[in-house]
């Protein structure tokens, strides 16, 4: 039985980050999700986003009056997760900026190690970036995650299909991001000094 119930969680995890079918442009009644296949896709999820699987086992798009909303707040924090998950492993095993107070590897110690200065430097950056594209974020109509100043200049000279492939790699990265970034956050906090990349037993 156990056996079973992990062959089933683990079918339903890698259904989640599979790509997904586009184009459908509704959800037949009583369609069953992809990711959790005893369950019926919600109606909001048409696959029409990249990377929609139908996993919705709370509901939470039932309360959602815009799910490009939530795409937007997906993408923000998946971006923010793979730069913190990529720092947290460069502080480790590569260089740094000199000084005591960037020599910490702990995600924790590093907050106050750095001192006020360099946290209202962070915030800050994170202030303009949201201000810049608050209106877009919440009234726009143009794709999310598209910010304003940080499109490269190659993208408008790939095709459509290209395009949506880059979408839905994006979106796949920025989910396996936010999960690495609780697994490594979780393991600084019990394992202090127990370097993120070493497998061996910290016990």
């Amino acid at each position: 039985m156990m056996k079973s119930v992990c062959l089933a969680t683990l079918a339903a995890s890698a259904a989640a980050f599979a790509p997904s079918q586009q184009g459908r442009s509704s959800v037949a009644l009583n369609e069953m999700s992809k990711s959790i296949p005893f369950l019926t896709v919600p109606e909001k999820l048409d696959g029409s986003m990249p990377g929609d699987m139908g996993f919705d086992p709370m509901g939470l798009s039932d309360i959602q009056t815009d799910l490009r909303y939530a795409r937007w707040a997906e993408l923000k924090h998946g971006r923010v997760c793979m730069l913190a998950v990529t720092g947290m492993v460069w502080q480790e095993y590569g260089a740094h900026l000199p000084g005591d107070a960037y020599a910490t590897t702990d995600p924790f110690e590093a907050i106050s190690s750095v001192g006020f200065g360099s946290n209202i430097q962070t915030l800050l950056a994170i202030g303009v970036l949201e201000l810049a594209n608050w209106e877009e974020t919440f009234n726009g109509e143009s794709r999310p995650g598209m910010v304003n100043g940080f499109v490269p200049q190659w993208w408008s000279k790939i095709s459509d299909a290209q395009k949506d492939v880059h979408y839905e790699q994006e979106i796949v990265h920025c989910r396996l991001a936010m999960i690495a970034f609780i697994g490594a956050t979780h393991q600084s906090f019990f394992f202090p000094g127990h370097k993120l990349l070493d497998f061996t037993t910290p016990f």
